[in-house]
């Protein structure tokens, strides 16, 4: 068994990192993913750059990539991280990547203050982080997308205890 604290170091994205994430996130999740629900949060709104963070390999090419965006949870307008999304290269996937990006970046987010994050995807993987379907249903995610893969998670305990309504954009 090898060690993944040194084997995978995560990065923080740079702007010369770009247009590299933008291939992985294309080859994982083909060039039409900018049509999901998920990406109305994304358009024109500044991502949470101190969270968006990179794993490379020892040739220095992108194998991993984490983003994270501001959003509003209900009237009240509480706000929310949206993770996501979440890429690794699929010649690499099951090794870790993907959990050490989302451990560091949960933990810096906690770090940072943030109470709440909340994201679009399979329930199975996340789970181990927290994240569970029961946590967001008080929530209205705008935009077409399957409601059994909205998650909340608490980085703060009885955080998304208050969050009821729509999810908003950051503006």
């Amino acid at each position: 068994m090898w060690n993944i604290e040194k084997k995978f170091l995560v990065l923080d994205e740079k702007v010369d990192d770009k247009n590299e994430v933008e291939s992985l996130l294309n080859l994982v999740f083909t060039p039409q993913r900018n049509k999901l629900g998920s990406y109305y949060f994304r358009k024109n709104v500044n991502r949470v750059e101190f969270l968006c963070k990179v794993i490379k390999n020892d040739y220095g090419h992108i194998i991993g990539s984490i983003r994270y965006w501001p959003v509003y949870l209900g009237q009240n307008k509480l706000s929310c991280l949206l993770l996501g999304p979440l890429a690794v290269h699929p010649i690499c996937q099951g090794e870790g990547i993907g959990a050490k990006l989302v451990l560091k970046t949960l933990n810096l987010a906690e770090q940072y203050g943030w109470e709440r994050v909340v994201l679009v995807g399979d329930e199975s993987y996340y789970s181990r982080f927290g994240f569970k379907k029961k946590l967001a249903k008080d929530l209205i995610f705008p935009k077409p997308v399957n409601q059994d893969r909205f998650l909340g998670l608490e980085l703060k305990p009885e955080s998304l205890k208050r969050a009821k309504g729509l999810v908003s954009r950051f503006e």
